[in-house]
């Protein structure tokens, strides 16, 4: 009964059905280009031999300590984040730490508030669990706050906030400094806990980086997901929580009925990585292609676009968001675009409320190569002006 009633993810079900002759404007994989293929084999061959007897057994459930420990370094160094009371676990990929947070914290009919839109993986499992979702709206610099405290009055069980705040998904947006203290102290005033989800926040390409809402946090109410999915490889599924003891000790529990461990081979890898190459100067190079992609995507948005048509401009991350004039029937547009030979996600896959309309989708500029940005892009300006002049 719990997920009778859920819908598989739009971005999947597009990426499974996807014909090779596409062009994969709707996918959210980092580039190819980015993963360090030569170091990874290095390490891989040292690990088969000299600690396979390690890495091919069961490990332990909060993760491989060596990597456990070098994680929380760098949060702490780079980030300021992490107390004493603090704990961290690894986990299978970050959807993985939303899963466990959601069965940790929420009891079915709690209420779940959430960044309207957004990340599909984590509604869908916010509504399996049988969460009641409330979602606020996303402005230019984070979400609406007078929404949300109104939302935190009228709902006396709200369990938790969910937020993207860098580089958010869909949107490719950015919450402000001001914004991130606002919605901390709203969570304290409330009783809230926030689930600060960050896969894109070490992807800054322009602008000044923005302080993390768990580095804010002295009265333990954040639970922060981070992943290597974006820095080292999608395919790896790596993950990790920083979050007050009591609740990592709970997801730990949690963790132990599904997968018991997050593969060990690839923990040993990625912490090797970290201690012995330069970790900053390969994020360094992600920064740089991901500069380079999105200003190819812009370049090509401001040259084919209808002027009607609006879209962000990120300072990081992996997306953008486009939206349609009124009126506009955006299923439709998503199906004429794949009959002209592009890909892209319909706005409605983000929605909190299910069945609410969207004129908006969104737009992955790091998975295609450069030669496939520009065309799809120039195609969809093309479908664009077809489909709204028709």
């Amino acid at each position: 009964d719990r997920i009778s009633n859920l819908k598989p993810s739009a971005i999947r079900e597009i990426l499974k059905n996807s014909d090779p002759n596409i062009i994969p404007l709707a996918a959210g994989n980092p580039a190819v280009e980015s993963f360090p293929i030569a170091e990874m084999k290095e390490i891989a061959n040292h690990i088969f031999d000299t600690q396979a007897g390690i890495a091919f057994q069961y490990g332990v459930t909060e993760g491989y300590t060596p990597l456990r420990e070098a994680i929380r370094q760098r949060l702490k160094d780079k980030f300021h984040m992490g107390t004493e009371k603090d704990e961290l676990i690894v986990v299978s990929g970050g959807q993985q730490g939303i899963d466990l947070a959601t069965k940790v914290l929420c009891n079915e009919g709690d209420v779940v508030v959430s960044e309207n839109p957004a990340f599909i993986g984590a509604l869908n499992t916010f509504r399996s669990y049988g969460a009641v979702l409330k979602g606020v709206d996303v402005l230019d610099d984070g979400m609406d706050l007078e929404a949300l405290e109104r939302t935190f009055k009228e709902n006396k069980n709200v369990r938790m906030l969910y937020t993207i705040p860098s580089f958010q998904n869909p949107l490719g947006t950015c919450t402000s400094l001001e914004k991130r203290k606002a919605i901390y102290d709203l969570c304290v005033k409330y009783g809230v806990i926030i689930l600060e989800d960050n896969p894109y926040g070490e992807l800054r390409f322009d602008g000044e980086d923005i302080p993390t809402i768990k580095s804010m946090d002295t009265e333990g109410i954040v639970v922060y997901m981070g992943s290597m999915s974006k820095v080292m490889s999608a395919g790896i599924r790596v993950g990790f929580v920083l979050a007050p003891a009591p609740i990592i000790a709970k997801m730990t529990v949690g963790k132990q009925t599904s997968d018991v461990h997050t593969n060990l081979f690839f923990q040993m890898l990625i912490n090797e990585y970290m201690l012995n190459y330069d970790f900053d100067c390969h994020i360094a190079k992600i920064r740089k292609l991901d500069r380079h992609k999105s200003g190819l995507m812009l370049e090509a948005i401001r040259e084919n676009f209808p002027k009607e048509v609006g879209y962000t401009v990120p300072q990081g991350g992996l997306f953008l968001w486009c939206t349609l004039p009124e009126g506009a029937d955006m299923l439709g547009f998503v199906q004429y675009c794949k009959e002209k030979g592009v890909s892209v996600v319909p706005g409605v896959a983000f929605n909190v409320e299910e069945g609410t309309p969207s004129r908006c989708f969104r737009l992955n500029y790091s998975t295609p190569s450069d030669e496939k940005v520009v065309e799809g892009t120039r195609i969809l300006g093309k479908a664009l002006h077809e489909y709204l002049e028709a």
